[in-house]
């Protein structure tokens, strides 16, 4: 089924399977058919400048120029009219970015573009083209392949997830309903483009003729505030840190008049946190969307409706229009039973064609009817969806099974009042927290000894440390990789060892 030909989710209403029922009717046209709008303002840089539909498509066929239908390319992305026409342009001419993090490592990104066979490499800060040397041939692609996300935006990983042109389409059309996105919505870019929620943005915005504003300053910056106030934002996209970083700047204290929609994505807020997001909201005369999704999704799953915040505070809510959410056993069988922890699988026109990890695998075709999404989870007596845990985030103490998400969730309820943040990783025997804020050694024991008691774990499966910041992704993400290599460096020096006895 091709993406203009998809049906249009209308009249959604929740049914005693738990799965999501629509209407039919007709999507929105694909993101990349910029023509349509005219000359309504589509695209706002920093320095003000605006750009409209009819504009936008001139200059991404332009800056699409160097590129050949059926090719692959890098796309070294930042928040740029540079890189949002090269990308629009490349969509539009058949030709496939991989899209990367422009804060990457030259060594990270030069073994991913020999890997792949890419030859050219698109620079959206500086607006460079330039040509890649290797001896791999370029490969074939699938006539379907739209887009290259890498598995692991942070530290280019081999591994890509390959998504097609419909599977983009669906999912922008998706987020554009459920988010009742219009022609008068103005978004910002809060996230990087090489990130499949702040590219989500983008799509759903562009695919009902919103306008985006392009910003690279960060919202710890009052230049930040000053455009969403120029500019008439009225939706704000973050991840859990960034919206714990707007709590400490007394978010819900700024004049922020055109605001009238917050999302939330990419990671779990605590329950108390999502409370205080939809305190200040509701005072402010403002929706809030919890939503749930993955790369492998192209975005979005789930997102919670903002009526059901009030009695769902912590649930991801229902499946996106178009899509279905299942509990599956460990043999694969779904659990209808509510309450019933398994694993969380989605099928919908926007799940991926599958991974790559050879030049060769490019030229594959769809291979997912269902995508298992790796988190436990379960669905309530009225359908909607909650994630208690990851299938790979555990770790055995003792012969005992450890959700390394419920040990997070617990100590940051207890480091949280007192102004630390924390990050729980480790391997099997040994838990290992990193308290970061201005934690000395004596809090980090007494920490340890009240987590002790409570696992009633043995001293030695235990190490909490302190750490100057904990490891995130440029999406905000946390790195658990590197927060546990950042604390076994730790952990070596006698100091600290001292200190966490």
């Amino acid at each position: 089924m091709r993406a203009l030909d998809l049906p249009l989710p209308l009249n959604l209403t929740l049914n005693r399977t738990r799965t999501i029922e629509a209407a039919p009717g007709t999507w929105h046209a694909p993101i990349w058919a910029l023509e349509r709008f005219g000359d309504q303002p589509a695209l706002t840089e920093a320095d003000g400048r605006t750009h409209s539909y009819r504009a936008l498509a001139a200059l991404a066929d332009e800056a699409a120029a160097p590129l050949q239908a059926g090719s692959v390319f890098a796309l070294a992305c930042s928040n740029t009219l540079a890189s949002v026409s090269t990308y629009l342009g490349a969509l539009r001419k058949h030709a496939v970015p991989l899209m990367l993090d422009a804060a990457l490592l030259p060594e990270q990104t030069e073994a991913l573009l020999q890997r792949y066979g890419i030859r050219q490499c698109f620079d959206g800060a500086s607006g460079q083209w330039r040509e890649v040397p290797g001896t791999v041939p370029a490969p074939t692609l699938h006539a379907d392949l739209g887009l290259l996300l890498s598995t692991s935006g942070s530290t280019a990983s081999p591994k890509l997830v390959r998504l097609s042109r419909d599977n983009l389409a669906a999912n922008a059309a998706s987020i554009a309903h459920y988010l009742q996105l219009d022609a008068g919505e103005v978004a910002i870019t809060t996230l990087p483009l090489h990130y499949s929620y702040g590219l989500s943005v983008l799509n759903s915005h562009l695919g009902c003729g919103a306008r985006v504003v392009l910003t690279e300053a960060s919202v710890a910056q009052a230049g930040f505030w000053q455009q969403m106030r120029d500019h008439g934002v009225t939706s704000l996209a973050g991840v859990p840190t960034l919206w714990r970083l707007l709590r400490r700047l007394r978010f819900e204290r700024m004049s922020l008049p055109a605001l009238r929609t917050l999302t939330q994505a990419g990671g779990r807020l605590e329950p108390e946190e999502i409370q205080w997001l939809a305190d200040g909201a509701r005072a402010a005369g403002r929706r809030v969307f919890i939503m749930y999704g993955q790369t492998e999704a192209t975005a979005r799953i789930a997102y919670l409706p903002p009526s059901l915040l009030p009695t769902k505070v912590g649930s991801i809510g229902v499946a996106i229009p178009g899509g279905r959410l299942r509990v599956l056993d460990a043999e694969g069988q779904a659990i209808t039973a509510p309450g019933v922890d398994g694993q969380l699988a989605y099928s919908g026109p926007n799940v991926m064609m599958g991974y790559a990890e050879t030049p060769e695998q490019l030229a594959d075709g769809a291979q997912l009817n269902e995508l298992l999404t790796g988190d436990l989870g379960h669905v309530d007596d009225e359908g909607c969806f909650w994630v208690t845990g990851r299938l790979k985030r555990f770790v055995k103490v003792f012969g005992h099974r450890v959700s390394l998400d419920e040990v997070e969730r617990d100590v940051r309820a207890i480091v949280g009042a007192i102004g630390l943040e924390a990050g729980v990783t480790g391997r099997d025997d040994c838990v290992m927290i990193g308290l970061a804020g201005g934690a000395d050694a004596a809090r980090c024991a007494e920490l340890q000894r009240t987590l002790a008691q409570r696992y009633r774990w043995l001293p030695a499966a235990l190490r909490v440390l302190p750490v100057a910041a904990l490891p995130l992704a440029s999406n905000g993400k946390p790195q658990y990789g590197e927060l546990l290599a950042l604390l076994d460096a730790q952990a070596e020096s006698p100091k600290a060892a001292a200190g966490a006895r």
